[in-house]
């Protein structure tokens, strides 16, 4: 048989036969692209019988979300409040499928009751990307998440946040000294998220590095514009959420263009630091209470998990940290340089910028609502004059509105507004409701909690947008649904420095109230509008406020 050439083929084809099938060949191949690039990786859940957006809302969010229309936290709100009812919802980050978990119960199952198979996080950056970053108790998984959370863990117990309260003390009552002009009665304009975030680098600088920062007399102090270079990793702005989108979405691709958390100038900067801390105190004997001294404690075998009964917790939102964190003969011994720098930068990443967010929103509500403020203003006055005008760890520990107002902050503000996990082993969520069917979940399947849709959910908080401390008084904790409040998380891998975020915000709102009244002025923007530009909470054009001097009784 003899066959024609393909020219020759070609042809044989009437040309106005190929001028007609050009269009149809463009079209298949756009219809092609839009089922299986646009549409099937987005019906993932369907066909697995989840409930989920549409393909086309899902695409119009996600435009939205590019564009940066709302803020990160109400885009996830309304991914929360799309399924009232359902357990569970499907839902896509980028083109990743992930598994919203909605009931409490479920939450405790995943996070509490079956860990083992949930015990990771899903990986920020990509793997030999960011060596610091990889030994961090945050990016650890399996067994070497186990060791150094135990490692770790006694370095965060109430005892040792009470040998830290001087340390905190002192930066907090620089701060407030810094503003107090003796004699004066003027209010002082103050934006508030520089202003706070600067104190909580100066108790980081102390508490974690041994440094002694002032920070609102030294702007620009090298620790500081390390850590602000360093928080960049927040990816706030278009630009930094594009190189967050990369390394999500190709770690191939971000290593080829050396895409990085931290420059080599901070993390230089970081070892340095901590490396050149522990040789002098060696070398001269030198003992501090802060991170870095219990840190080479670890390191010799001689950090324990301990706690006093005596000690007071730091309130309802403390977490008790878990077996695996109790676990002595899990502890690493064999800490390298590189292991403490990066547990030191974990501090770093827990102190400054969540730690600052929920002191602004704490002084936020404070200042729109002046007479919680004003109940709060009185406590701090009461526990002053019971300690002759000196504020001890457990005077500050014993202030239970204290307490109700920094607890009802981390309900409507959570600094984190979701978690997530990641399942390392094949499970089954069964079907308990009607309509719903067994959900297979791989290794490698994410699941996520979003702390700022669930304890905004009026089913667990009635009336979710009114600020009411009286939701945590002791007569009403009790109707609190169990992991419907998460504001650090659930289980073993919740945040391991809620105590000191607890008591570093304490400190510092009791030292303001002492001295000051927290007053709306004409550049507060009421009700907040939260910022579009960053994918934690923050407040757009800033927190401004005024700090009004108040006679001073103790």
């Amino acid at each position: 048989m003899k066959y024609l050439p393909l020219q020759g083929i070609i042809h044989l084809i009437p040309t106005n036969r190929i001028d007609t099938m050009s269009p149809i060949l463009i079209l298949a191949g756009v219809c092609l692209f839009i089922y299986f690039v646009l549409i099937r990786p987005f019906q993932f859940w369907t066909n697995r019988g989840v409930i989920q957006f549409s393909v086309g809302k899902l695409w119009v969010d996600r435009a939205k979300m590019i564009v940066q229309a709302n803020p990160m936290a109400e885009n996830l709100k309304k991914s929360y409040d799309g399924f009232p009812g359902a357990r569970f919802a499907g839902l896509y980050q980028l083109a990743r499928p992930i598994l919203v978990i909605r009931d409490p119960e479920l939450i405790k199952q995943i996070t509490v009751k079956d860990f083992d198979y949930f015990i990771d996080h899903s990986p920020l950056v990509p793997k030999d990307c960011e060596p610091l970053w990889e030994k961090n108790l945050l990016n650890l998984k399996g067994e070497s998440w186990k060791e150094m959370r135990a490692t770790l863990s006694p370095s965060f117990t109430s005892s040792k946040m009470k040998a830290m309260f001087n340390l905190m003390t002192e930066c907090a009552e620089r701060f407030v000294n810094y503003f107090r002009v003796e004699g004066s009665e003027d209010t002082v304009t103050v934006e508030l998220k520089d202003t706070f975030t600067r104190f909580t680098n100066d108790v980081i600088a102390s508490v974690s590095f041994g440094m002694d920062c002032d920070s609102l007399k030294e702007r620009e102090n090298e620790f500081y514009r390390m850590v602000k270079e360093a928080a960049n990793f927040s990816f706030s702005g278009l630009c930094n959420n594009m190189k967050f989108v990369i390394m999500l979405l190709s770690p191939k691709l971000a290593t080829f263009f050396g895409l990085h958390l931290f420059s080599n100038k901070v993390s230089t900067f970081f070892r340095n630091l901590v490396t050149g801390n522990m040789a002098e105190r060696e070398r001269n004997g030198i003992v501090r209470p802060d991170m870095i001294h219990l840190l080479m404690e670890a390191r010799k075998g001689r950090l324990k998990h301990e706690r006093s009964n005596e000690i007071i917790d730091s309130g309802f939102a403390a977490i008790e940290e878990s077996e695996i964190g109790k676990d002595e003969n899990r502890q690493k011994l064999e800490l390298s340089d590189d292991d403490v720098t990066a547990q030191s930068m974990i501090f770093f990443f827990a102190g400054f910028e969540t730690v600052s967010t929920l002191m602004c929103f704490t002084a936020y509500e404070l200042a729109v609502n002046p007479y919680i403020q004003e109940r709060l203003r009185e406590e701090v006055d009461n526990v002053l004059k019971d300690g002759n005008g000196i504020l001890t760890h457990e005077g500050l520990m014993k202030m239970e509105y204290m307490d109700m107002v920094i607890s009802e902050v981390l309900r409507k503000w959570p600094p984190a507004v979701g978690t997530d996990r990641m399942c390392v082993k094949p499970y089954t969520i069964h079907p308990e409701r009607e309509g719903e069917k067994p959900v297979h979940l791989k290794k490698g399947d994410v699941v996520f909690m979003i702390m700022y849709g669930i304890q905004r959910d009026e089913k667990y908080f009635p009336d979710p947008d009114r600020f009411d401390p009286e939701r945590f008084s002791k007569e009403n904790r009790k109707n609190i649904t169990p992991y419907s409040y998460m504001p650090f998380g659930a289980g073993p891998r919740s945040c391991i420095a809620n105590r000191f975020a607890l008591l570093e915000t304490k400190l510092l709102i009791f030292n303001v109230l002492r001295y000051f009244e927290i007053v709306v002025v004409k550049k507060s923007v009421v009700p907040i509008k939260l910022s579009r530009k960053q994918l934690n909470l923050n407040a757009e054009g800033g927190f401004w406020f005024g700090l009004k001097p108040r006679k001073v009784y103790y």
